[in-house]
């Protein structure tokens, strides 16, 4: 049990949630670095949302929006953080949701599947391996995609994504959205959009701007997608970390 006065009270529940999902086998050992390292960026951040942030969370909703077939990509820490907010994401935005494993197992998929149906998502793709095709130019078991989900999508979110599968997705014509909180990863400068911010405070901008957003002129949407610049919004995103001098 973690006190709710302890100074480090929201960071230690994010992980104990993340050791829990790795304890459940639905989420690798590997992810559980992953998540101590994006913890490091966010302390430097001061755990707050950046306003860089909120511009690329904006753009990105805006895309999100404009396309024919957008599809919302997640993996174990995504699942284990966010699983609800990316349901309601979802909806929200009337696209699609992915499972995608960077070590994929028929064990963890069939887990996650199973805790998003308990939610009462029926339509959760990427869990039947044999309907999956492969797409080109990848060389990890994240090659894989389903066939009415990321493969024939225009926009994905991959949140907590790998650098080489968002550059090869770019590469196949495709808008990649993504939220990693080191803005120098080659994830974040492969990308589309970056969000440089804590995926458990993103996602629910995000719905709360789908909200705002979804009823608006595509015109206007359009007008907001190109006036957003990844490479400068990058930039600010780095000014914003904030090296505390040792007194």
């Amino acid at each position: 049990m973690i006190p709710k006065n302890h100074p480090r009270y929201q960071s230690l529940l994010l992980r104990d949630k993340v050791k829990n999902a790795f304890k459940e086998g639905y989420l690798a050992d590997s992810g559980m670095i992953a998540h101590g390292r994006g913890e490091t960026f966010d302390y430097l951040l001061g755990e707050q949302t950046t306003t860089p942030a909120k511009e690329a969370m904006k753009a990105s909703v805006c895309k999100l929006l404009l396309a024919e077939n957008p599809v919302l990509s997640v993996n174990g820490n995504t699942t284990a953080l966010v699983i609800d907010e990316i349901i309601d994401l979802a909806k929200e935005l009337n696209a699609k949701i992915e499972i995608n494993l960077f070590y994929r197992t028929e064990e963890r998929v069939n887990i996650i599947t199973k805790m998003f149906k308990d939610r009462g998502y029926e339509d959760i793709l990427g869990g039947n391996t044999e309907e999956l095709l492969n797409i080109d130019g990848i060389k990890n078991p994240r090659s894989t995609a389903s066939p009415e989900g990321i493969y024939k999508s225009d926009v994905v979110l991959v949140p907590l994504e790998d650098g080489d599968r968002a550059e090869i997705l770019v590469e196949h014509g495709k808008e990649i959205i993504t939220i990693d909180l080191n803005p120098l990863s080659r994830t974040a400068q492969m990308s589309t959009i970056t969000i440089v911010d804590n995926i458990v405070r993103a996602i629910p901008f995000m719905i709360q701007t789908t909200k705002e957003y979804k009823n608006k002129d595509k015109k206007e949407l359009k007008l907001i997608v190109d006036n957003f610049n990844n490479k400068e919004n990058l930039k600010k995103s780095l000014n914003e970390f904030k090296i505390k001098e040792i007194k």
